[in-house]
C-alpha cells in the first residue's frame, strides 16, 4: 500500500493540473475573441510589482484601455492603489477558498466576468506573491512576466528555475537601490540567462521612472501582435 499511495498523488495533481489546462484555453479564446492583451505579472511579495503596475497603468492611459484583476491571500490593499489610477480593478482573495497562493484558470474566468472585455485592450494580472506555485498554472494569458527585486538577491532565477523559464520577460525592479547595495547586478541578469537565454530583461525603477519606457513599448508590441492576428 505504501508504494501506491504516489501514484494516487500524481493521478490527483494531473487531473488538477489537466482542468486547469482546459479552462484556460477557454480563457483564452474569450479575450482572443475580444482582443485583449492578457499579461500575468508574477513576483515573490514585496517586488514592487504593484507600484510598477501603477506607473505603467499612467504610461499607457493615454493610448491604451486597461484593466486589472489582482490576486491576494488576504486584503485589498494592492487593489485600492491600482483603482486609484482610475481603470477597473477587480480583487481576487484566495483566503475564501484555502489561501491558495496563485490564481488558477477558473477564478480569472469569474473575475472576468465583473469587467467589460469588449472595452479592454491589455488586462493584466496581478499574481499572489510567489515564486513557485503560479508558474505551474496557465490561466489563459498571452505573456508572463517576472519581477525580481534587486533586494531579493541575485540567485532567485537558478533557485527558481520554473517561474524564469516559463516568462516572457523578465523585470529586474528597484534598480535605484543599486547604490545601496552590496548587489552584483551582472551576475543576477547571468542567472536569468542561465535559465532562460535571449529572454528580454527591463532594468525598472517605479521611484524613478527608469526604465518604464522600454517595458511599455515591449507590451504595447504585444498589444499589436495580437490584434494583427485578430485582423483588427
Amino acid at each position: 500500500m505504501a508504494e501506491k499511495a504516489p501514484l494516487r498523488e500524481v493521478r490527483v495533481v494531473g487531473r488538477v493540473l489537466a482542468v486547469n489546462e482546459r479552462m484556460a484555453e477557454e480563457n483564452r479564446r474569450r479575450f482572443a475573441a475580444r482582443g485583449v492583451f492578457v499579461v500575468n505579472v508574477m513576483s515573490s511579495p514585496g517586488s514592487g510589482k504593484t507600484s510598477l503596475l501603477q506607473k505603467t497603468l499612467a504610461a499607457l492611459a493615454p493610448r491604451v484601455s486597461a484593466a486589472v484583476i489582482v490576486g491576494d491571500v488576504a486584503t485589498t490593499h494592492d487593489a485600492e492603489r491600482l483603482a486609484v489610477t482610475g481603470v477597473p480593478v477587480v480583487q481576487v482573495n484566495t483566503d475564501a477558498f484555502g489561501g491558495d497562493c496563485h490564481l488558477a484558470a477558473h477564478v480569472i474566468e469569474r473575475a472576468a466576468e465583473d469587467l467589460d472585455l469588449g472595452a479592454i485592450d491589455l488586462l493584466f494580472v496581478e499574481n499572489v506573491g510567489n515564486l513557485v506555485c503560479p508558474a505551474e498554472f496557465d490561466i489563459g494569458e498571452d505573456a508572463r512576466v517576472v519581477v525580481l527585486s534587486v533586494t531579493e538577491g541575485e540567485d532567485k532565477p537558478v533557485k527558481y528555475p520554473a517561474m524564469f523559464r516559463t516568462c516572457h520577460a523578465a523585470l529586474l525592479n528597484k534598480i535605484d537601490l543599486l547604490p545601496h547595495l552590496d548587489y552584483d547586478k551582472a551576475r543576477a541578469l547571468a542567472y536569468i540567462r542561465q535559465v532562460h537565454p535571449g529572454m528580454p530583461v527591463f532594468e525598472t525603477s517605479a521611484r524613478t521612472g527608469e526604465g518604464l519606457a522600454a517595458w511599455v513599448d515591449w507590451l504595447l508590441a504585444g498589444l499589436e501582435r495580437k490584434r494583427a492576428a485578430a485582423g483588427r
